[in-house]
Parts: C-alpha cells; structure tokens; sequence
C-alpha cells in the first residue's frame, strides 16, 4: 500500500546531494551560529579554500550586516546556479533521509529529512497551524533573509521540526530497519561537530513514516493528551530550530502567491520548505539555555536600570522571586525579581532588554555556551546574563496553551551540534 502524506504538512521531497566532492568540506554548521566569533567563520573559510562547499551558497548572519551583502547575496545566487548547471548534484525523487547524528560527545541524533508544508505553518502568536513556531519572531530580521531566498534556485536548510512521540514511533522505529534502506553517505564534520550518515527510505518506511504520524495527528488523543477544548486545532509539529529560516520560507512563499492564481498554489516549489523532524524525546536532544551578553554598554547602570524597572528588585539571591545571573568584568551576582512579568526568567530579560537598548548603546546577542558567554563578559564594556535551561517537556503544553516563548528561549544542544548544511532542493 503507497504512503498516503496528503492529510499531513511533513512529506517526501526531491531532495539533492552533492556528488564527487569532500562531503566533510561541502557541509558547514547553520548561518545562525557564532555571530560574534568571525574566526570561527575565518577558520571554516581558509579549511574549505575553494573546495566545493554550501559555505559559497549560505550567508553566515555575520556578515549580514557586512558593507558587501548585497554582493555577496548576488554571488551566493550564482555560486547555486553554477552547481546546478555544473551537475554538482544528484536528485532523489520523492524521498525522505533518515540521519544520524553522532554528536562531539558520542550521543547520537536521530531525524527525518523531508519537506513541511507552508500553507499548514504559522509563526504568529496564537496561531492554530498544525506546525507552529516556538518562539516570537522577530519582523525586522525577515527582510534580510528575503533577500538571500528571494532570488536563490535552491534552499539548503538548518530548521529542525520537533514531534512529541514519547512512544517513538516516528523516527527511531527506522534505526532497526537500516539494512532494508539504501545508505547515502556517512562522513566526519568539520569543527567538532561529530559524524553523520544518512539511509534513504523504501516504500515501507515511508507508508510506515506516514502512518505513524497520522496516529499522532489524531484530534481525539491530541485532545486528551494535552488537555485541550474538544474544537482546539492540533498542533502536530513545533519548530525546534530554524525560526527565522522557515519565516523567510512562509514570507517568500506568501510573495510568489501573490503573483500567482490560486490553482497553481499548490503547484510552487516555493510552497514547501526543505527541514529535519526529530523527536523531542530523542535520548540526545537536550535543551541548552541561549545567554544574553549586552556588548559596549555601561554594566553598571543596565543593572541600576533592570532594578528600578521592576519594583521591588533586589541584589543578591532571595527564596521567593525569579532569579537572574549576571558576570561583568568586576564580579558577577544575582537580581531577585518577586513579581516578574513572565514565568521565564528569559522572557522577563528579554522585555527589560528591548526597552533599555531601545534607548541605551548597546548590543545584545544571543550566544551559546556559558564559557564563551563568560569570555565576553570578562571584556571592559559588556555584561553577560547566565540564563538557565527549560525543561523540553514544557515545550508542547506552553505553545500549545500559552502560546509563542520569548525569542531565544532555548538551544537544543551547543554550536557545535547544530544542524549542518547538506542536502538541498530546488525552490524556483
């Protein structure tokens, strides 16, 4: 019996890979990672030298506010349209890839390569899409990221889907079937960043993939389960990693629309995003807390202002109220905040964050990792606030009931166990 994807908004895609070429060099880690360390970037740049590499057809975020992007988009464009023309890579029709991950720790990520449905994903708060986003997205960071897409022939993705299967029946019921799959490459990644291989699936398991997230797609279980009004729309996936990439995927896709009748909607490339679905309950998938550092500010007084802007603030760490760690050059020390504005120490960051900055130099970025945090914050002019992790079984309940988290709530995993760039699709 065929698969049947049609009732669900994750499904099999042509997906390409590259052939002859160092898969170790072709595959960099996403464009979101170490915004404020170029030499990661450097070092990536002068390893991969003019090797075949996704590193000529992304834009690290770095670099976006660089004085050559609009050149530098333009050539990523080319660089996409020469490899294509160049038959630098292999098209596997209708096809999902199940990956494993092997992280620089030794644990291992399993996932599901295929493509989501934009018409069945909304980043809005509230939204009631089968596939929601996890966190607030950002406005102003969607037109730049519009302008890599909007032009590009393919896209090569770094957003990950999350399912809630704690019986695991999605995703890991494959890792026993590897031997009925066809192995596609299986290869080490630069910068600590582990190993990956990946098994294209047969009929069986994609009918078997199907079935499976249909029983989770189930309305009356869904209901049970999370507790929801009878009439309340499943939320069936959540978007884990990759916010603002699959945004700019919903924004480009809305822009051909507009371009075009509704009978041929279904029939854009642009209508589907290229992503990896894991489980949320993959024994590796542990969720890092994302650090807020506030660059060429005056430490001192961002921490006078946080205090008067929540009454009732205090130093030092106290039973009762939210808790906020902060490291500077000349210490580092706690704000007990008793009637915080959210039940996220993150989210009641955040909010002080965007009204300080909107009138205070100042810089914020979101890093990874508590050392490189602290390694910022030992730096005259910046102050680093230490924030701690979310437990990921509140992950569905909260966007279910609550809906969107604050911008970078969490992290699933470090940098270095970020997705990496391989596979891609035609999206023009």
């Amino acid at each position: 019996m065929p698969a049947d994807f049609s009732a669900l908004p994750f499904r099999p895609a042509d997906i390409l890979l590259p052939r002859d070429c160092d898969l170790t060099l072709w595959s960099v880690v996403a464009c979101d990672q170490y915004t404020s360390q170029p030499e990661y970037w450097q070092r990536v740049e002068e390893r991969v030298g003019r090797a075949p590499s996704t590193l000529r057809l992304i834009l690290p975020e770095s670099s976006l506010d660089g004085p050559h992007v609009e050149t530098d988009i333009m050539e990523a464009n080319n660089t996409m349209s020469r490899y294509l023309r160049e038959g630098r890579f292999t098209q596997l029709e209708h096809t999902m890839i199940y990956v494993e991950r092997t992280l620089h720790d030794g644990r291992v990520r399993r996932g599901l390569v295929g493509m989501v449905d934009l018409e069945q994903y909304d980043y809005e708060p509230g939204s009631p899409a089968p596939v929601r986003a996890t966190e607030g997205v950002v406005l102003s960071r969607i037109p730049p990221r519009v302008a890599v897409r909007k032009n590009a022939p393919i896209e090569l993705p770094h957003a990950m889907l999350l399912c809630d299967d704690p019986q695991r029946t999605v995703i890991e019921a494959l890792s026993g079937q590897k031997g009925q799959m066809k192995p596609l490459y299986e290869f080490p990644l630069m910068e600590e960043g582990g190993r990956l291989a990946g098994w294209q699936l047969g009929e069986a398991q994609l009918a078997q993939v199907a079935d499976a997230l249909s029983r989770l797609a189930d309305p009356q279980l869904f209901h049970a389960r999370y507790h929801t009004a009878p009439e309340a729309p499943v939320m069936l996936f959540a978007v884990g990693d990759g916010n603002h990439s699959l945004a700019t995927a919903k924004e480009c896709y809305e822009r051909q629309k507009r371009l075009a009748p509704p009978d041929r909607w279904a029939d854009l490339p642009a209508r589907f995003a290229l992503c990896e679905l894991v489980n949320l309950h993959d024994d590796s998938l542990t969720f890092a807390p994302i650090h807020r550092v506030v660059f060429h500010t005056d430490p001192q007084a961002l921490l006078t202002a946080l205090i008067h802007h929540y009454p009732g603030t205090v130093r030092g760490r106290e039973l009762q109220g939210q808790i906020l760690h902060y490291v500077f050059a000349d210490g580092e020390g706690d704000l007990t905040i008793p009637d915080p504005p959210s039940h996220l120490p993150v989210g009641t960051l955040q909010q002080f964050l965007d009204d300080y900055l909107s009138s205070h130099t100042g810089r914020v970025d979101y890093i990874h990792g508590e050392d490189v945090a602290r390694q910022f914050a030992a730096r005259p002019g910046n102050i680093s606030f230490l924030l701690p992790a979310m437990d990921k079984e509140e992950l569905f309940p909260c966007v279910i009931h609550d809906g969107v988290l604050p911008r970078k709530t969490f992290s699933m995993g470090e940098a270095n166990d970020k997705r990496f760039y391989l596979e891609a699709r035609k999206i023009r």
